[in-house]
């Protein structure tokens, strides 16, 4: 696919930086900044996708873990934090909101007493399930520029990046 014609604001950044700077290599910033400026767009989108449905995208996260953790549907506070890549905080906030809303319920494991697992409640995963394609649709719309080819691509190198900086399962967010 083509390149649509004239440039976007990141190339006029760019033009300014070499006008003011020629001396320094600003090209990280077009990277960086269409990032960021997708970034934006992609949470306005997803926030308008799942307002529709009552939710919000961190419960969105934690439903769709629960779901696609199969039957029982039923993961640790630990594990949802490492899915969700969230602090234990953020993810107690979570679970108590989703809780009051009866999308999900915590309880004791059955294997080990001690253990607190959540449950998705049958009205989280009808949440989830509702939700689920008005968000591939949001996110496939916003992908409709690209080529599947280009789709692949781009994924792929996307992968490389986040493997590089040590976003790999099992990895712990960091505190910040």
């Amino acid at each position: 696919m083509s390149e649509p014609a004239g440039g976007d604001a990141m190339d006029v950044i760019l033009e300014q930086w070499a006008r003011e700077r020629p001396d320094l290599d600003c090209s990280p910033m077009g990277v960086i900044g269409r990032i960021s400026q997708l970034q934006r767009e992609v949470f306005l989108a997803q926030r308008a996708t799942f307002a529709r449905h009552g939710l919000d995208a961190a419960s969105f996260d934690v439903l769709a873990a629960l779901r696609r953790a199969g039957e029982p549907y039923q993961l640790t506070p630990t594990a949802l934090m490492r899915t969700a890549l969230v602090t234990s905080g953020a993810i107690t906030q979570r679970l108590d909101r989703l809780e009051e809303k009866r999308l999900i319920t915590r309880g004791r494991s059955h294997a080990d007493g001690r253990a607190v697992v959540v449950t998705l409640t049958d009205e989280g995963r009808a949440a989830v399930e509702t939700a689920l394609p008005d968000h591939l649709e949001t996110e496939r719309g916003m992908l409709a520029a690209l080529s599947e080819d280009e789709r692949a691509q781009l994924a792929g190198l996307l992968r490389r990046w986040l493997v590089a900086l040590g976003r790999v399962p099992g990895s712990t967010p960091d505190a910040s």
